[in-house]
């Protein structure tokens, strides 16, 4: 069975054009102009991977607000937003809504396509880690369900999305052992750029310190990645 691709966006010509770039790569594709008719019909009916546009028509930031309600049915589908305003601050705010990644309309349908790819592959593996008894990995007051995707912090839980989830996990493998950026891509089964990594490591932090005020178990290693605190082993 074809694996189905939602895509919203609200220009029809950039709307076909990548229609027909993943029908030919033997996807199904169903395409909406507008956050509205689309969420209609996901609210029944979820896709295998959303593409999102953030501007919606009228509606600026559509596109958030159509992520938030597809969250909301689901915490694994797979979410890109896709822009032509290419800004730190939507893409940390795009993050912060739980979207799994985030491309500006200037990419090139390869590179796209190698993101929806990795992230595809991604929610199978997950489905087949279902079927299997629970992994729990235990490092000091960390506690990660690897087959749940679920964290606790001190018994308190953390909400991490999928993305988060498997960054944080590459890190608490080996405490104290710096992961780069490509790894942690590699670990989370997506190609981002580094700022994106970047802004998932801040968000994961910040999970944390909600809970915990004093967290410091994620520690930079500049020029380097990212290590987890052996002390919090």
């Amino acid at each position: 069975m074809k694996q189905h691709i939602v895509l919203i966006e609200d220009e029809p010509a950039i709307r076909e054009n990548y229609r027909d770039a993943f029908e030919r790569r033997g996807y199904r594709v169903s395409a909406y102009g507008d956050r509205t008719s689309a969420f209609q019909v996901l609210r029944t009916s979820l896709p295998d991977l959303a593409i999102i546009d953030v501007g919606l028509g009228d509606e600026p930031e559509g596109g958030f607000a159509l992520c938030q309600d597809l969250r909301n049915l689901s915490k694994t589908l797979p979410i890109i937003f896709l822009t032509a305003r290419d800004s730190d601050i939507d893409s940390v705010h795009g993050l912060r809504l739980g979207a799994d990644d985030y491309v500006t309309k200037d990419m090139s349908i390869d590179h796209l396509l190698a993101r929806v790819t990795a992230l595809l592959r991604r929610a199978d593996a997950w489905a087949e880690a279902l079927k299997q008894p629970d992994e729990v990995v235990h490092r000091g007051r960390l506690a990660l369900n690897v087959d749940r995707m679920t964290a606790e912090w001190n018994g308190q839980p953390i909400d991490l999305t999928v993305t988060e989830f498997w960054m944080l996990h590459s890190l608490v493998q080996h405490p104290g052992h710096v992961r780069s950026r490509d790894q942690l891509m590699e670990a989370a089964s997506t190609v981002l750029d580094d700022n994106t990594v970047t802004s998932h490591i801040k968000r994961i932090r910040r999970k944390f310190a909600r809970v915990d005020e004093s967290f410091d178990g994620i520690h930079t290693a500049y020029g380097m990645g990212y290590r987890w605190n052996a002390h919090e082993a």
